[in-house]
């Protein structure tokens, strides 16, 4: 479960809802300082939140750079029905990118993580005209490893019989001391709090459908290395969801530039935050470059 350093916004980053053709969705949004060079869309992971991006805001804002995060359907502060697995299939949710995409206005640098990489890639298959470039970042050819996918059974198996609140209890008294004693935030609140809040504002039908397609997703990258659009792998030095020799091989499959930012595991946006912004917007910034006369 990632863990942001704050869900408390900075200065600059605004809570607001982004009215779209497929409903409305909860973001956090930072608007650029000086010259506008672009905007990014970023989508987070399994379990995870708009909040996973909150320490990018402020770097990628400061390189000329908007940045919208998004709480997808049935993630957190982003309503959606609590028991109909059909309405988190990965192509209702690719749907629901490119409508976030164009209310944001295109072109958009896409940015997915884990499980958000997956449905980002969906996205972009599906129509790739809104985006100027990919970063799948921490996010795999295909399923995740075999432990992971243990790890997400469980959950499942758990969802089909427990509340979300009996499921959380579960899951704080499995995991060892230096996973749940995680300290307090900035704004002195607990962090189990937040993070338990969030959890429990989760789909249970969206965890069970999202858990289902991450160990089922099928290798694509041949048909997205098809797709003429700047693409970028990036990751922690280790990650025990995708090997992080996999994710090199993608990348090379891809023709994808690849970073790995040190000192970072599978969420390289609240391991090491300013690495991870510095990488983007290097990326990004080379995307503008190549398109000059």
């Amino acid at each position: 479960m990632s863990r942001p350093p704050s869900f408390v916004p900075p200065s600059g980053v605004r809570a607001s809802r982004l009215v779209t053709v497929r409903g409305e969705f909860a973001v956090l949004d930072a608007a650029p300082h000086g010259r506008h060079k672009g905007t990014a869309l970023l989508l987070p992971g399994f379990t995870g939140s708009k909040e996973d991006f909150i320490a990018l805001h402020e770097p990628l804002a400061a390189r000329g750079y908007r940045t919208v995060a998004v709480d997808g359907r049935g993630q957190f502060e982003t309503e959606g029905p609590k028991d109909d697995e059909t309405a988190y299939e990965q192509g209702e949710l690719a749907r629901d990118v490119l409508a976030q995409a164009a209310a944001v206005g295109t072109p958009v640098h896409l940015v997915g993580h884990s499980l958000g990489g997956q449905i980002s890639r969906a996205a972009v298959l599906m129509e790739p005209s809104p985006f100027v470039s990919l970063t799948l970042m921490a996010s795999g050819p295909a399923q995740i490893s075999v432990s992971q996918q243990q790890r997400v059974k469980l959950l499942r198996d758990a969802l089909a019989v427990m509340d979300m609140a009996e499921v959380w209890e579960a899951i704080q008294a499995m995991e060892p001391p230096e996973e749940t004693d995680t300290g307090t935030l900035d704004s002195g609140l607990d962090d189990r709090a937040d993070l338990r809040r969030r959890w429990l504002a989760n789909s249970p039908a969206q965890l069970i459908a999202t858990g289902r397609q991450l160990c089922t997703e099928p290798d694509r990258v041949a048909e997205l290395a098809a797709v003429p659009l700047a693409k970028h792998v990036l990751s922690g030095a280790l990650d025990d969801t995708w090997p992080v020799s996999l994710l090199d091989e993608m990348a090379v499959r891809l023709g994808a530039r690849r970073t790995v930012v040190p000192g970072a595991e599978h969420s390289p946006n609240t391991d090491q935050p300013l690495e991870t912004a510095r990488a983007l917007a290097d990326f990004w910034d080379s995307t503008a470059e190549a398109d000059r006369p």
